[in-house]
């Protein structure tokens, strides 16, 4: 080999060269592990942390009627532990515009006499909380009847076609952008209040 080679002139260069490589491929597998444990963690976070935003967003619903739109604002908003619009601390994109609430009909088949929850149509519910007692006082199995209330977290369009679609979340630390699926945390509870006051008199308008 000849003398002028510069490994052989220069051998603590080459080491330091090569330990540099090893060092840089060992730090990008320890972040890279690092940062999947983290975002592991967070994920387990955001599935708990849904089923909690609405439980707290059904509790608040079943006081509010459906046509108090500034209180239906407020209840989702406090549902994300947030005082305005906005989305879920470290669970991007949940927001107050993914919280579905629908309200729920008890009906009966009259084919088989089974009982089950229907969808309210929003033509359909009526004027007031005191209207909605009415008219299920007339008959608890109205279509019409408003006797529970549903919420779930629900995607775009863009995040897949249905009803309700399943919302991808978006990494925090996107070396890879996975899109994860997150569940709907779907949660119903039985109407109470509903912002009826003692006294107040139904519209006789549906």
């Amino acid at each position: 080999m000849s003398a002028s080679d510069p490994s052989r002139r220069h051998p603590h260069r080459a080491q330091r060269g090569t330990a540099a490589v090893e060092f840089a491929l060992l730090a990008w597998i320890f972040f890279t592990i690092l940062f999947g444990l983290i975002e592991v963690a967070r994920m387990l976070y955001v599935y708990g942390t849904l089923q909690e935003v609405t439980r707290r967003a059904a509790s608040s619903a079943a006081h509010v009627y459906p046509t108090d739109s500034a209180g239906i604002a407020r209840l989702k908003y406090a549902a994300l532990f947030r005082t305005g619009p906005g989305e879920l601390p470290l669970a991007p994109p949940v927001s107050d515009t993914r919280l579905r609430i629908d309200y729920l009909a008890l009906t009966r088949d009259p084919d088989d006499d089974k009982l089950s929850l229907a969808p309210v149509a929003p033509g359909s519910i009526p004027n007031s909380a005191a209207r909605n007692r009415q008219v299920c006082m007339t008959n608890p199995n109205a279509a019409n009847c408003i006797r529970f209330v549903q919420v779930r977290v629900c995607g775009t369009a863009d995040d897949g076609a249905g009803e309700c679609p399943l919302v991808r979340s978006r990494m925090m630390l996107p070396f890879v952008d996975l899109r994860v699926p997150l569940h709907r945390a779907t949660t119903i509870v039985p109407v109470e209040s509903f912002g009826y006051q003692p006294g107040e008199s139904p519209c006789p308008c549906p």
